[in-house]
């Protein structure tokens, strides 16, 4: 595996807010299928009322959430994803995600992720697994704020 990958690879295995199920044998499948793609600051990753086809990796950089419903805008950073909601309900976005800072990341779209599915059913079952506990965290972030901080 190049360094470049191995470096990325490593950086979203050991984000505690990633994907934290996947083992080191599924990154190195998904760093394999994943499109690299690049926003300058202030472009959108995600649009709100606009399907998102799949889920973006963040590699480098930040982006801002932007809920229509929230004075504030959660941040993420390296390691974690954005587009899921989106991806698992196959429906618009319900928030922007715009890049705060300069962001690399990995996009993954649906085909790409339903055929590494299929040919490796455990690598969905703690993709999934991964999404429903970043999606708890993210909401229970958004009930109590500064709970467990």
């Amino acid at each position: 595996m190049p360094k470049l990958i191995e470096q990325e690879v490593s950086l979203l295995s050991s984000s505690k807010h990633g994907l934290v199920y996947l083992t080191p044998n599924d990154w190195t499948l998904v760093a394999d299928k994943a499109c690299r793609v690049s926003f300058r600051k202030g472009q959108v990753l995600v649009h709100r009322g606009k399907r998102t086809n799949g889920v973006f990796l963040l590699l480098k950089g930040t982006a801002r959430v932007q809920i229509p419903s929230q004075a504030g805008s959660p941040e993420i950073g390296p390691g974690e994803i954005c587009g899921e909601m989106s991806f698992l309900e196959d429906a618009p976005a319900s928030a922007n995600v715009v890049a705060h800072q300069d962001v690399e990341a990995y996009h993954l779209d649906r085909p790409t992720l339903e055929s590494l599915f299929e040919l490796f059913p455990h690598l969905a079952s703690r993709f999934y697994r991964s999404l429903a506990t970043n999606l708890s965290r993210r909401l229970r972030d958004l009930i109590e704020p500064n709970v467990g901080q």
